[in-house]
């Protein structure tokens, strides 16, 4: 007779929720880094928009290598290059056992990070100072030597 193979799944879930639990710091970065991209992606379409379908289109086009349209492109870059970081350090810090400190460090400065896109549209469309783009430029870059140095150290 063939043994039937039963499977406990009151034991599969809790050994999944127990793993859910290891580490949850990233997972802000994800939700964020998501949340973000998207809006930086809408705001790529309205540059498309501008350039391909705008009834001003030409004049738009004639300026495009100066000033604000350069600006512009730059945000719609590093917001959806640092979304990209942050769902990928979420990621990591979820999967991979790096110490706590080091893991709730990274989290942070990699939000953080998110403040240059969000600067430089500050700059171009209320004027504001370019220090919030120097603190995100930090921040990113922190963020990546943190994570580096966490990775570093797992056993």
């Amino acid at each position: 007779m063939q043994k039937s193979v039963t499977h406990d799944w009151g034991d599969f879930c809790s050994q999944e929720r127990k793993m859910n639990n290891i580490n949850t710091v990233g997972k802000i970065n994800i939700a964020v880094g998501l949340s973000v991209m998207t809006l930086f992606m809408m705001y790529g379409f309205l540059l498309i928009y501008m350039r391909d379908f705008h009834p001003d289109k030409d004049a738009w086009i004639a300026a495009n290598a100066m000033g604000a349209h350069f600006e512009s492109r730059l945000v719609h870059v590093h917001g959806n290059l640092f979304s990209v970081l942050n769902i990928v350090f979420g990621y990591l810090l979820m999967t991979l056992p790096i110490a706590p400190g080091y893991a709730k460090w990274v989290s942070r400065l990699a939000l953080a990070g998110l403040l240059m896109p969000i600067g430089i549209m500050g700059e171009l469309y209320l004027g504001l100072p370019f220090y919030l783009v120097l603190v995100g430029a930090v921040s990113i870059i922190l963020a990546t030597i943190t994570l580096a140095l966490g990775v570093f150290r797992i056993r």
